[in-house]
């Protein structure tokens, strides 16, 4: 940018042509000082507001998209692509798994809903009142145990049951038909997948569990269990022991001995000594013999106990 200078006025001039001379020359001067105020005043202008902003086409390509909202706020217009480029993103948090141990029992006090088997053979149908019971379903008595007991002709199938009574599918369609759908029967080879998977469907569907205790003989009523930790999300966590409603109270097994009141908790020893792999003496059963079976709940009712 040129810059006019203002040429040199003798101060003792007084004559009109000088005085004519002074007024041109100040005129000048004041017309310089404007061109260079000007001239500055457009500079600072244009390198802010008034230069047009950076769009994607005229900005280097600094890989914008990958950038966080923080780090795209402080780019300056011009910063270079490798100072830009060289941000990265902010790592997103890693997934957090419930930590802690877990002790849930959708019926602390068992006694509310339990019902004693009314005959040595009827534990199919005190077990499922206990159970319906829990989900608030029916009030556990004598006279729920013996509808249930009374459907049982309509249920049965030789598959499920070689000596024409309960079986575990007979129970699923027990339960659908009182308003507890979504029940199915699954075999394990091992207790400890069978116990895992008990645990984990109990939480996530806050409805009560079928074990088939005792060689498969007998039902079992899990309300809850105690673990080291969330069964689902941590690999690590182990199941600890169960409560139980168990229908044969208050009698006296001559095999298993003194039978807990309902609602028990029966740690690992408990749940080993009771709860046995299928072997039964009617006959084969393929997909059950050898196993550990459960019917297990797949789906939260609206409304279900919580």
């Amino acid at each position: 940018m040129a810059v006019v200078m203002p040429v040199p006025v003798d101060p003792d001039a007084s004559s009109t042509s000088g005085r004519s001379r002074l007024r041109s020359v100040g005129l000048a001067f004041v017309l310089a000082l404007a061109l260079i105020a000007g001239a500055l005043v457009g500079t600072v202008v244009r390198g802010s507001a008034g230069a047009p902003a950076r769009s994607a086409a005229t900005s280097p390509a600094v890989g914008l998209a990958t950038l966080t909202p923080s780090v795209t706020s402080t780019v300056s217009p011009t910063a270079s692509p490798a100072a830009t480029s060289s941000a990265q993103p902010t790592a997103s948090p890693a997934p957090t798994v419930q930590a802690g141990p877990v002790d849930i029992n959708l019926a602390p006090n068992g006694a509310a809903v339990f019902d004693s088997q009314l005959t040595k053979e009827l534990c199919a149908p005190a077990g499922l009142t206990s159970a319906l019971a829990t989900m608030g379903l029916v009030k556990a008595s004598d006279a729920v145990q013996q509808q249930i007991e009374s459907h049982i002709k309509q249920w049965w199938s030789y598959d499920d049951s070689h000596n024409f009574g309960w079986g575990p599918l007979a129970m699923t369609k027990a339960l659908a038909y009182y308003g507890a759908p979504g029940y199915v029967v699954k075999a394990f080879t091992t207790r400890d997948q069978a116990l895992r998977a008990a645990g984990i469907a109990l939480s996530a569907t806050h409805e009560p569990v079928i074990l088939l205790a005792w060689w498969g003989a007998h039902t079992w009523v899990m309300t809850g269990y105690r673990a080291t930790g969330n069964l689902a999300a941590d690999a690590t966590a182990r199941f600890e022991g169960a409560y139980i409603v168990d229908p044969w109270y208050p009698r006296v097994s001559s095999i298993w001995g003194h039978v807990q009141p309902p609602g028990h908790f029966y740690d690992m020893a408990g749940m080993i000594h009771n709860y046995i792999a299928w072997t039964r003496p009617e006959g084969r059963y393929p997909t059950r013999d050898g196993k550990w079976v459960a019917v297990l709940p797949t789906m939260a009712r609206p409304g279900s106990n919580r």
